[in-house]
């Protein structure tokens, strides 16, 4: 109960400012999702820029191109991206099954879940010298992310997709089973490594998949990683090139694997004041054209899609159940418009963040 009082006091600060700048709410239009198709479209059979993220184990390797390396996912600048690009164009058939440019995606999709290929990129994670590494842990959460979506469609289309996607997300399975009893410290990063939003995904696809074992695995390590923590220095965040805020990461994990009062117990302990203000500021973005600057874009949609994840499985009464529902909104109405603003270092990866935001 003193949390909860302390936690009203914290938030009547700002709670007026995230009222005022959330009353025009963007949601999740036609328009919008055509709008946001239109850019993994565009990328996914885009080569160059390429960001392979490849170690070279011999001078036979160093000709590879990228759609040698990749046959699938080598465009989009790099791997996790293309994978994510994917994963968006499949959840907009889902969401709506009337966009307009229907039958671009299912050709663009049914060209890229060819086995043949597949198979290609599942050899890649034991054939080359770190590919047992490769895309750990961050590309291997959007894979199962993209799997996930195929496996919760009653759809023929999916259900072929998702068979022929197999020999992949077991590889991904069977590394990261190897992995987890291995890893000793979580990251707590506000990019690519960071492991709490990996084990999130993972989580989900486990459950989706009945993966049962898969799953305690995951929440033994979660609870290992972030039970305990207390007081979390979220007023440092961000980093200068963060998409992510490792403390929201955190919470939206453990209100995976908690029930709500243990969350609520959990959570009332976690934040402080100076760390709740800041993650409800809108993050400054200088440069919109910068590579890495342009990743706090991505970090107002993956705040809104945790603060709303984490809201939901809030009760009524919860002082941050409103206020996060509210900056999410903020934060969501102030980054949408950015995405189709800059050049590529946003546009090939910002639009499947903005649609986590969304819905």
């Amino acid at each position: 109960m003193k949390n909860c009082i302390l936690l009203c006091v914290i938030l009547a600060a700002t709670l007026n400012l995230t009222q005022l700048t959330a009353q025009q709410s963007i949601g999740f239009t036609d328009e919008i999702a055509l709008k946001l198709s239109a850019l993994p479209l565009n990328c996914i059979d885009q080569e160059y820029p390429n960001k392979p993220g490849h170690t070279y184990g011999s001078a036979d390797e160093v000709g590879l191109s990228p759609k040698a390396l990749h046959p699938v996912f080598y465009g989009c600048f790099d791997w996790h991206s293309s994978v994510h690009g994917h994963w968006m164009l499949i959840r907009l058939l889902k969401t709506k099954p009337n966009i307009s440019n229907k039958n671009e995606i299912i050709a663009k999709l049914n060209s890229s879940f060819d086995k043949s290929a597949i198979e290609v990129e599942k050899e890649y994670f034991t054939k080359y010298v770190t590919g047992k590494g490769f895309e750990r842990t961050y590309g291997w959460a959007w894979l199962l992310k993209l799997d996930e979506e195929l496996v919760s469609w009653d759809n023929p289309m999916a259900r072929q997709w998702h068979e022929n996607l197999q020999p992949l997300t077991k590889q991904i399975i069977e590394l990261w089973r190897e992995y987890l009893p291995k890893q000793t410290y979580p990251n707590r990063t506000g990019v690519h490594p960071n492991s709490a939003f990996a084990l999130g995904f993972a989580i989900d696809w486990a459950r989706e998949c009945d993966d049962k074992e898969f799953e305690k695995e995951l929440i033994k390590k979660s609870v290992y990683f972030y039970g305990d923590n207390t007081e979390t220095p979220a007023h440092l965040e961000p980093d200068g090139a963060d998409f992510f805020s490792p403390s929201l990461e955190i919470a939206d994990l453990m209100r995976r694997i908690l029930s709500r009062s243990d969350f609520e117990k959990w959570l009332n302990t976690f934040y402080t004041q100076k760390g709740i203000e800041r993650i409800s500021e809108i993050p400054v973005v200088s440069d919109l054209s910068d590579y890495q600057t342009v990743h706090l874009v991505g970090l107002s949609f993956s705040r809104a899609w945790c603060m709303k994840g984490v809201a939901k499985s809030l009760s009524n009464g919860h002082p941050l159940k409103s206020h996060f529902e509210e900056t999410a909104q903020k934060l969501l109405n102030n980054a949408l418009p950015l995405v189709f603003d800059g050049n590529y270092g946003g546009e090939h990866w910002l639009a499947s963040f903005a649609l986590m935001a969304l819905e």
